[in-house]
């Protein structure tokens, strides 16, 4: 069996994407939610899909502690969807190539540090580009700067706010990343 655990911040509409995805199928699990956020709606999907969660600090996301449990799960992927804070260095030495994240543009545009969100497809109107997308990568020590596993575009020249971009790139990423998701684990 396959193990998956996501790292998630916000409303989990990814995370129930994998979920779903992953529901019945016999050679994937995940197996835990860990959150920083105790009001994240993500631990709602978790707790509806009778999923394990964890609520975690930043000084706990970098403590010993988080590694090792991550260590005794042996996660054969860990899915950062909508995760915002900075994954520790010991964690990301421990598991190479086996942390990606997804980024609501198309890197390297528009990302790095404070980058994500509406933020991000607000950066992405101002300047008045005519696509945006996803881009879906491992995670390594700088934001947003892990090797590119997949990256998909949309048109965005008719979005007149942000939110507009949201929903389509929205679309892309529930489309996307739980297909990218089983494609890594079938070739592992």
């Amino acid at each position: 069996m396959k193990k998956i655990v996501i790292f998630a911040s916000g409303s989990g509409s990814n995370t129930e994407k994998i979920i779903t995805h992953f529901e019945n199928n016999n050679t994937i699990s995940i197996i835990k939610i860990v959150t920083n956020k105790p009001n994240a709606k993500v631990l709602n999907v978790a707790s509806k899909h009778s999923i394990a969660t964890q609520i975690i600090n930043k000084e706990e996301l970098d403590k010993e502690n988080l590694l090792k449990q991550l260590i005794n799960i042996d996660p054969d992927l860990i899915v950062l969807a909508g995760f915002l804070l900075k994954f520790p260095e010991s964690i990301i030495s421990h598991f190479p190539n086996k942390i990606i994240n997804i980024h609501p543009s198309l890197l390297p545009k528009y990302g790095g540090k404070g980058m994500y969100g509406l933020h991000v497809h607000q950066t992405v109107l101002d300047n008045k580009e005519v696509e945006s997308g996803i881009t879906i990568h491992y995670v390594n020590n700088n934001y947003d700067e892990g090797k590119f596993i997949f990256q998909k575009s949309v048109n965005i020249e008719h979005c007149k706010t942000p939110e507009e971009i949201a929903d389509k790139i929205h679309t892309l990423e529930h489309q996307y990343f739980p297909e990218i998701i089983e494609r890594l684990l079938t070739n592992y």
